[in-house]
């Protein structure tokens, strides 16, 4: 299942705009993070994931196993800055993991961390990160070329870039900020 998924995309909750945009979407997977780690705000979880469930998307935690496994979520997000090495051997049959690199160095630790799918980030320009952090097609190729796992593109995707993921070996790319745009068009990106 989790081989047929092409969008990822974080947030915290959802409002009218990005359940607008979510539906002009395909293959989508959700992934609930906190603004805040220190503040979980539980209904805000069993809202988006009683959403995920009425429209069959598949529904990740951000770096909370206790939270993921509370809420009977698909699975967990790890990202780059989390190096605990989780025991996932007591977690049910269809518990994806996917994680979050910046390197090859994260890379075999996220490897460690069974993680199935990579985001590598950030392809493109973003406000967290400055212009010199930013890998670009080639860098984001060169980087990821001889990983074993599924590559996902993440870090300033927007619908005027995201043809340029076609460049890459991603299979899939997440997204933050994307969803909250207003009367986004429905993307016309096929992905191999």
């Amino acid at each position: 299942m989790l081989n047929n998924i092409r969008f990822f995309f974080f947030t915290d909750s959802l409002n009218e705009t990005i359940i607008n945009n979510i539906y002009k979407f395909k293959n989508i997977a959700i992934i609930y993070k906190s603004n805040n780690p220190d503040t979980i705000n539980n209904q805000k979880i069993i809202n988006i994931k009683k959403f995920c469930i009425k429209n069959k998307i598949l529904f990740f935690i951000s770096d909370n196993i206790k939270l993921a496994t509370k809420h009977n979520t698909n699975g967990l997000f790890i990202s780059s800055s989390n190096k605990k090495i989780y025991n996932f051997n007591s977690q049910k049959k269809n518990f994806y993991i996917i994680g979050s690199v910046h390197n090859t160095f994260e890379y075999y630790l996220k490897i460690r961390q069974k993680c199935e799918i990579l985001m590598l980030s950030p392809i493109f320009f973003n406000k967290k990160y400055s212009i010199n952090k930013i890998l670009g097609i080639v860098r984001f190729n060169l980087i990821s070329n001889l990983w074993k796992n599924k590559i996902c593109a993440l870090g300033g995707i927007n619908l005027k870039n995201l043809n340029k993921i076609k460049m890459t070996k991603a299979s899939s790319v997440a997204f933050l900020s994307l969803m909250n745009e207003p009367q986004i068009k429905k993307p016309t990106y096929h992905f191999r």
